[in-house]
């Protein structure tokens, strides 16, 4: 049998499969999904068989064979399979890079050299070297690194015994991490002869008769650490016990569960209003007929979108089929996870990236293994290896973070839909700010319905028909007028106030973090810039530190300007640590909890700090976008956005959008329950339609305020992009390579008959090259071509063979290019 396997070699030269000759050992275990060891360019490399044949298609003679198997159930799924081609092909990534994207890192493997005793030498004399004695004690073979490590002064011996065959060489492939296995004792399976055999036991040997009459009483094994904590007694006297034949000990697999110890309150499924019973109803109808449909469930914040999310798994469930849920990983709150596990109990796996490496294979394994049936977690989650899929729901779906930026650069949107023509499953996005280009899609297909059921789901009412809370915006230039510096206009100092004498609790939202944004000197102008990238350096008080946030660059604060020594150097702008200064000067004993990315590194954090909340043991919840989503507490009455400008002018042409998105989600955090809610908004620009819409929660307002300003500049939803970025530590090479690369795709566009400037039903057009917005990151210049383009052309086609034309993947030192199709941050 031959197989055909991707090897392991993220590179375009690499990217195709490679015919290997399976073993006759191997037949029966080798099928396309399997990772495999083989040996290539002289090493030994994981690689994915995608297909197995009779015939190769090169002589047979020349073939290898596969050096290893590394699963004895394969990892990969034949739909997965096709999957990986699909987004290899869509998003211009080798097909290896698509693969490994879809497994836990645990099972990303690497090669490990191991050294033996060559048989014929073992009975040598010249053999009694300690080195060669510590090969023979672990079994006459070890790894290498292990032999040097224990031996370092032996490295001339080995060699030397390497290369005149005294010890045979051979490469391995192993995973990162393997199945926990803890030692487990188990109870007497004869308890009458365990009691006989007790007063047997000796008086001097008290601690053996106190762990055998301790285990006599105990139903279930007890992992051996935690029957010698629980007894205060040792190994050796456990193992005592077993050696004479009265305990078991036995190696037992132990899932690390993230949610070990934590129980979970049942809920049952709630009455649905006339809405969600409408909604409800047409996902139902899909998933009874099994055909893949994509729904858009435009629902306000409050609307009881989880319900019916929960109630349509739960149909899905009682089909006999799997269901995905994908929320934003900023969103993945201990509540999201609460509501599901809540419902579905045992059968949920949850996985995001807060998890040890360990918790997530354990998790995907438990899916692979049919333990589990529903699986919540952030982008990444779609690749869970089900194998009859029925509804995939995505919340939140306008978030960018859905679109991974590095590569394979997919968005999860695109490839759920993908999955689901595959399995004929449902898909449902939900928002109550959708993406433009999810709600134009979903509008042109209720437009040309069928009459088997609209694709755009409307949900205009909270739940309990509770009022949407009313939005002030405060114009900080009045405020500036009127003689009021500070951070926070008079408004809001007075509703966070009243909220304190009441008891209630408020949350603020600020999209900067650190101290300050940036450190300038007022007498020559001097700013505090990243040495490694063009940005300024954010300053951090707590540290004390300049940090860069995109290299990481840190260091100390100055006292003095750099360049004109002058001491009238300032802090600039205002992040969240600042916030929280001012509030604890302005509010004496007032209780914050600042969750940033700054706050939130250690495990377990976010779920610490909402449940301090939740609990609550603080009067405010200051943050950055994370304290938008996915929150919901009874007695937040007031929500502030301090600075709702700070992304609505960035050189992005989503910057409108994520602004209205933004506000509207955290607008949607207050008044969820019996007290009614108020939001406050400062902003510099309280004429823009992006804050206008979203004080009067009014989405199709802005909508068609924003597709005008798109389709007057050809952007998406009216047309689709491709961003190609050079970068390189010389800028004169990224210059010549994006000149040259932008005259290969005119030329091509000109060659499909799609070029011009025009907005015609069939174009593509390129811009560029120009200069990144970030012109230089870490040490490396950068620039970037766009290409638009709209009908049937094959766009990505084209910018394959111009790229693969430019790069010269086999020079390191050549220009780094970089694809992203559909981008979703385009600085």
């Amino acid at each position: 049998m031959i197989a055909r396997v991707i090897v392991d070699v993220p590179s375009r030269q690499t990217d195709r499969p490679f015919d290997y000759e399976v073993p006759e050992e191997l037949a029966g275990w080798v099928e396309p999904g399997s990772r495999v060891g083989v040996p290539f360019g002289g090493r030994v490399v994981q690689g994915f068989v995608i297909a197995t044949a009779e015939q190769a298609d090169v002589d047979r003679s020349k073939l290898k064979p596969i050096a290893e198997l590394l699963d004895h159930m394969p990892p990969l799924s034949p739909d997965l399979i096709e999957l990986g081609q699909w987004i290899s092909e869509k998003y211009c990534c080798p097909m290896t890079v698509a693969l490994q994207a879809m497994l836990p890192s645990a099972l990303k493997g690497k090669a490990e050299s191991y050294v033996a005793i060559a048989p014929d030498k073992a009975e040598a004399a010249l053999f009694e070297a300690d080195w060669m004695n510590y090969i023979r004690q672990q079994g006459g073979e070890t790894k290498l690194a292990s032999l040097q490590a224990k031996f370092p002064d032996a490295a001339r011996e080995v060699k030397a015994a390497i290369a005149e065959g005294r010890l045979t060489e051979r490469a391995a492939i192993r995973d990162r991490l393997s199945v926990r296995k803890v030692l487990t004792v188990f109870p007497p399976a004869d308890r009458e002869e365990a009691e006989l055999a007790l007063t047997a036991i000796p008086a001097r040997a008290a601690k053996q008769r106190e762990v055998l009459r301790y285990m006599i009483g105990q139903e279930d094994p007890i992992p051996l650490q935690a029957l010698i904590e629980t007894l205060s007694t040792t190994s050796s006297t456990v193992r005592a016990l077993a050696d004479k034949g009265l305990l078991v000990m036995q190696e037992v697999e132990q899932n690390r569960d993230p949610y070990a110890g934590r129980s979970f309150r049942r809920t049952e499924p709630l009455t649905l209003m006339e809405g969600q019973q409408k909604v409800y109803d047409q996902i139902a109808d899909a998933l009874d007929v099994a055909e893949p449909r994509v729904f858009l469930l435009h629902g306000v914040t409050g609307s009881g979108k989880t319900e019916v999310y929960l109630q349509a798994i739960e149909h899905c469930l009682d089909l006999g089929k799997q269901a995905i849920v994908l929320v934003p990983e900023i969103s993945l709150t201990p509540q999201m996870v609460e509501r599901f596990k809540g419902r579905f109990g045992h059968e949920v796996a949850v996985l995001h990236s807060r998890l040890s490496g360990g918790e997530r294979y354990d998790e995907w394994r438990k899916i692979r293994e049919k333990r589990a049936r529903v699986a919540v977690g952030a982008r990444s989650a779609i690749f869970a290896p089900f194998e009859r899929l029925g509804l995939i729901i995505i919340d939140e779906e306008h978030e960018s973070s859905y679109k991974q930026e590095e590569s394979p650069k997919y968005h999860a949107r695109d490839v759920a839909v993908r999955r689901a023509k595959q399995h004929g499953a449902a898909v449902v996005l939900g928002s109550a700010t959708p993406s433009l280009e999810s709600y134009t899609a979903a509008a042109l297909t209720n437009a040309s319905s069928d009459g088997r059921g609209a694709a755009l789901l409307p949900m205009p009412e909270r739940v309990g028909g509770k009022p949407m809370p009313p939005v002030t915006i405060v114009d900080m230039r009045e405020e500036l007028r009127g003689g009021n510096r500070a951070m926070f206009s008079r408004p809001l100092y007075e509703g966070l106030k009243l909220r304190l004498e009441r008891g209630e609790q408020s949350v603020l939202l600020l999209n900067r973090r650190g101290y300050s944004t940036f450190v300038m000197c007022r007498a020559c102008g001097y700013t505090a810039q990243c040495p490694h990238c063009d940005i300024a350096l954010t300053y951090h008080q707590k540290s004390r530190v300049l940090r860069c946030h995109y290299c990481g660059h840190a260091e100390g604060s100055p006292t003095a300007c750099p360049s004109c020594e002058s001491e009238h150097i300032r802090f600039f702008g205002t992040g969240t640590q600042r916030v929280e200064e001012e509030l604890s000067k302005l509010f004496p004993g007032i209780r914050v909890i600042r969750m940033d990315v700054d706050t939130t590194t250690e495990k377990g954090s976010h779920e610490k700090w909402l449940t301090m909340f939740g609990e609550r043991k603080a009067d405010v919840l200051l943050g950055t976008q994370m304290v938008a989503k996915g929150l919901d507490f009874p007695y937040v009455t007031l929500v502030g956005a301090i600075a709702a400008d700070t992304s609505l002018h960035l050189p992005d042409f989503r910057a409108a959008e994520k602004t209205f998105q933004l506000l509207t989600q955290v607008a949607g955090r207050a008044g969820r329950h019996r007290l009614p809610g108020e939001v406050i908004i400062q902003t510099y620009n309280p004429e823009h339609y992006a804050i206008t819409t979203a004080q009067h929660h009014d989405y199709d307002a802005f909508v068609k305020e924003e597709l005008s300003h798109r389709r007057q500049m050809a952007y998406p939803p009216y047309c689709r992009l491709i961003l190609i970025t050079l970068s390189h530590e010389q800028l004169p090479q990224v210059i010549n390579a994006g000149d040259k690369l932008a005259g290969l795709l005119r030329q091509s566009a000109e060659e499909a008959g799609a070029g011009g400037g025009g907005f015609n039903s069939r174009f593509i057009e390129v811009l560029g090259p120009v200069a990144s917005s970030i012109p230089r990151i870490k040490d490396r210049y950068r620039f970037q071509c766009m290409v638009k383009y709209r009908g049937n052309v094959d766009a990505v086609g084209i910018v394959r063979v111009a790229v693969a034309a430019v790069a010269r993947p086999q020079d390191k030192a050549s220009v780094q290019i970089s694809v992203d199709v559909d981008p979703q941050v385009i600085l």
